[in-house]
């Protein structure tokens, strides 16, 4: 089974900056991570992988330094890892991500599952992975919490909802995004660091994928941020003390105050 794992590097922290001119994040001089969510795609890619055999190729868009946490999957029991990088990509909105990310996983060539994690914790839009089934034009399933069975190119997922669940069989080659409930992550073997540090990073540029150059970066996000602030802090409100009725009463002569 070829399993395609799609991972971000997110900043560790919640102070992010921002350049002004681009109304980019700003990824230098501040520490990075996995995004927590591609975690629990790594394990689940390399549990399916220890199940069925196969391989499990890692992939990223994102600056030079993406490569660590490349590295770090490696560590947990990847296989492969691969890097899209290029200022060419820079600035690009989910559709464009999406766009280009579909265009490393077709050079890859052949696989089964796609796995990402649910969202990214810089943007949490959701919107990466069903965008990528699109450009490849694959069934997806999101919000998957548990793989019940893979049997003749066909998967049955259990899929998280607002209350309760909901099991859906999904034809392979096919795309899944994953919640935390779906498994554990493992912490990195002696063995799979020693492996890590030595393994070769395969790194693609614009040039090395067949991408329009108008649906990459800035320039192929259909949506881009025009302005950034940060929203004043909140003055002090006041408690209402009381029955019901009463709290109701006041409640309601307090808002028509403020439409008045």
């Amino acid at each position: 089974m070829n399993i395609i794992v799609c991972i971000k590097q997110v900043p560790e922290t919640t102070e992010v900056r921002i350049n002004p001119e681009t109304n980019t994040l700003i990824r230098e001089g501040v520490k990075s991570i996995i995004n927590p969510f591609d975690m629990y795609a790594i394990e689940e890619g390399v549990r399916l992988k220890e199940k069925f055999g196969g391989k499990v190729t890692v992939v990223t868009m994102g600056p030079a330094q993406a490569d660590q946490a490349l590295r770090e999957a490696i560590s947990l029991g990847a296989d492969d890892a691969v890097l899209v990088c290029d200022r060419a990509f820079a600035g690009s909105d989910t559709w464009a991500t999406s766009y280009t990310l579909a265009g490393a996983i077709k050079r890859i060539g052949s696989f089964d599952l796609i796995i990402c994690g649910k969202q990214a914790s810089d943007g949490d839009t959701a919107q990466v992975g069903p965008g990528i089934s699109t450009h490849l034009d694959i069934p997806q399933v999101t919000y998957v919490k548990k793989v019940e069975e893979v049997k003749e190119a066909k998967m049955r997922l259990e899929r998280m909802m607002e209350e309760g669940f909901e099991i859906i069989e999904m034809p392979l080659p096919g795309l899944i995004t994953v919640v935390k409930e779906i498994n554990e992550p493992r912490l990195p073997s002696l063995k799979g660091m020693m492996r890590s540090k030595n393994a070769k990073i395969t790194v693609w540029s614009q040039k090395d994928l067949d991408l329009d150059p108008q649906s990459i970066g800035l320039c192929g996000s259909p949506t881009q941020v025009v302005k950034i602030f940060t929203p004043p802090q909140r003055t002090g409100g006041q408690m209402l003390i009381g029955d019901t009725s009463q709290v109701a009463e006041r409640l309601v002569e307090l808002l028509k105050n403020e439409v008045a």
